[in-house]
């Protein structure tokens, strides 16, 4: 069995009016992340650290931003599919680690809701799925709240 491992990192700005999705779930806040699709930073995250564990590119190569295809998708599609295309390359996921960087809201409440429906698409157990949250102490641009990122790496073995 072949292992290995990837690292996942994605930023949207944060603006009064929009939607908060993160892990898949709506987020009561104020500010909600502005991108192409959803802007679910997380899923982002993850779809790059799993992609890059298999050696395939990034998100923006299999799902531009220059496409109207995507324009407002569901990131849960999106890591869909990236499953699907792991899938076809005899990949399965071992686990994933993640870290959600902003200042507010507080992410524990929501945890294990984002665990679970992460779990359910990439089809691991959820306790195969780490997700923290931590602020930036104030400093930059997660710091002022204009924006929002998130860290992943993923480990994923070959059949």
């Amino acid at each position: 069995m072949k292992v290995r491992i990837g690292f996942g990192f994605d930023v949207h700005q944060l603006k009064e009016g929009k939607d908060l999705w993160l892990g898949g779930i709506k987020i009561d806040a104020v500010k909600g992340a502005v991108g192409h699709s959803d802007a679910d930073v997380l899923i982002h995250a993850i779809c790059d650290a799993l992609l890059g564990a298999a050696g395939m590119r990034d998100i923006g190569y299999h799902f531009p931003d220059t496409s109207n295809e995507f324009k407002g998708i569901d990131s849960k599609i999106l890591l869909k599919r990236v499953i699907e295309l792991l899938q076809k390359e005899n990949y399965s996921v071992g686990n994933i680690d993640c870290t959600l960087v902003l200042e507010q809201p507080k992410i524990n409440p929501h945890i294990e809701l984002m665990k679970t429906t992460l779990a359910n698409i990439i089809q691991i157990e959820v306790g195969d799925i780490g997700i923290k949250a931590t602020t930036n102490e104030k400093m930059g641009y997660v710091g002022r709240e204009d924006g929002v990122c998130a860290y992943a790496v993923a480990l994923i073995q070959k059949q």
